[in-house]
This record gives C-alpha cells, structure tokens and sequence, in this order.
C-alpha cells in the first residue's frame, strides 16, 4: 500500500506564528511514513517556492503546516491547481475553519453551542464588552492557532492591552465569553469519531507551554464521561465538522460546563503530530498507532 502514494511531500515549517510547532509535527509524520515504506520528503514552504512540488514529482502532500499560510486555505488552493492531492479539508473548509469568527457565526446560525462573542475594534466600548460577555473572558486573535496571542481578562480596565496584544497577531480580534469547566478535544478521522481527550492544565490554563513543553499538563483518555455524554459529544463535532465542510481529518476543542452542555470553541484542520498531540493519543485508545494514523490520513489525501 506505502508505495502506491509516490514520491510524497510532508509540508512542513512555512512562516506563521506556530513554525515551531509545524517542524516538530511535520518531522514526526515524515519519520512515520519513511518507517512505513512511503516515499516521504520534507518539504518547507518557507524556503522553497511552492510550485517546486510539481516539477519535482510529488504525488501526494501531507500538510503538516499550523497556522496562517497553511491551514487557511491558501496552501490547499495552490497545491488544487498543481492537482497535487493533499491530507485534510479543502480550501473552503480550511479558510473558514481558520477563522474563529465566522466559525462561530455558521455554528451559532445553526444552533450549534458555540460560546458568546464579540468582535474588537480600537474604538471599542471596553466596558460595554465586559458587561455583555460577563468577566473572565477571552482575547484572541481570529485567525491564529496555538493560543498565540490570546489572553484572559478578569477586568475590564485590562481589555484594551490584551486587544493591543492580540492585534499584533490579527487584525481581527475576538473577545469571547469565559465557560467554566472541563477542557475536551474530539478528533475525527474520516467519518469516525475518535474517543474524547480531556484535558487538565496547571492552574487550568491550557497555554502554548502547556500545549506543547510541560510535562505537568494531564490528559485523560478515556475521559471518564459516561458513555452516552461522550457520544453525544462526538455527534456534535461530527455535525459541526460537517457544517464547515471539514474532511479526512481534525479536532474540535470544546468546555464541558458544569451542568454538563458541551460548547464549541473551534476546529482544527491541521492538528498538531507532535509528542504531546491529542489526535495520535486518540487514535492509540482505539488501536491506531502513530504510524498507521499517518498512513490513514495519507490515504484520505484528494482534490475538490
């Protein structure tokens, strides 16, 4: 099966905020799908022009890239015209998927739980905000991952800095109601919900350093919900996927209040592969591992 994808491209790297993070994921996944048989090669957009993938005789491409630049539309659009298949959702789905706004305003037109917003200007009223959303709240840039730029405010005297700090990321800027609970992912590979992850993050704050370099951070899979909470979980993020016209694979990050109503906080088309990456720790609870996830997710590459 290996050697029916050719000679296969792992994007990696590129040039958004989280680089860092795309080169440990893309590095896993090429050192998986070379231990599996498959013609693999790095390949880092950020140092070589895109259009070398056609004259260099890639069949196929694992997008291993985060963030801005790879997982927002563009990257997928150019490797369409190539007619290069390529790992996770088209360019519709990517663009909109990247864009935590207009995430939320598709899910909340279908009724879908998504926590209250608020989009963020200069000229914001700063209190208004604070008595819409209720504090805590969240800041965050739109269109970054990772958490980059993202900060929580417990006064509104702190709103216009964390706006100044996120803007710096995005023009678009979101303020979001703070949900307290438990913090879940669900991941789905092809039209399979994989099990739920939950997560425990020092001091509840589920950073980039708790993401991706604490070792503190716990994570519980199975979650330890019951069996009907957790199916009606994975249903939501299936619908939620579908409404955005998500494929092949990713991962929905939700609270679990404490009267036990899930919200949709966003979905992720280009989840992260790195040691301390949810989606491999999902599919090891159902008997996938890391080198057969790749290659599931290699064979689900496609056009359109």
């Amino acid at each position: 099966m290996s050697g029916e994808f050719g000679k296969v491209a792992v994007l990696l790297g590129g040039s958004s905020a989280e680089r860092e993070i795309s080169l440990m994921s893309g590095s896993a996944v090429l050192a998986a799908l070379q231990k599996s048989g498959v013609d693999a090669h790095a390949f880092d957009p950020a140092e070589r022009p895109l259009w070398e993938l056609k004259g260099a005789g890639f069949r196929r491409a694992f997008i291993a890239l985060h963030g801005r630049g790879g997982e927002d539309g563009t990257v997928q659009g150019a490797l369409e015209l190539m007619g290069i298949p390529y790992t996770g959702s088209g360019v519709m789905a990517s663009a909109l998927a990247m864009d935590k706004w207009r995430t939320k305003m598709v899910w909340h037109a279908e009724r879908l739980p998504t926590p209250a917003w608020h989009v963020l200007r200069a000229d914001t009223d700063w209190d208004a905000v604070a008595a819409e959303l209720g504090l805590p709240l969240f800041v965050k840039p739109a269109r970054e991952g990772s958490s980059v730029g993202a900060s929580k405010v417990t006064r509104a005297a702190d709103l216009r800095a964390a706006y100044e700090a996120a803007v710096r990321h995005d023009p678009l800027v979101i303020a979001e109601q703070f949900i307290a609970g438990e913090e879940l992912t669900a991941a789905f590979l092809g039209r399979q919900a994989l099990p739920l992850v939950r997560i425990v993050a020092p001091g509840g704050n589920y950073d980039w350093q708790n993401k991706y370099f604490s070792d503190e951070t716990q994570y519980f899979c199975p979650s330890g919900l019951p069996d009907s909470a957790e199916e009606t979980i994975q249903d939501l993020v299936m619908e939620a996927a579908q409404l955005l016209d998500c494929r092949g694979w990713g991962r929905a990050d939700l609270i679990l209040d404490a009267a036990g109503k899930p919200w949709l906080l966003e979905m992720n088309t280009s989840p992260g592969m790195t040691g301390h990456s949810l989606v491999p720790m999902a599919a090891r609870a159902v008997g996938i591992g890391f080198e057969a996830l790749c290659l599931k997710i290699l064979e689900q590459a496609a056009l359109g």
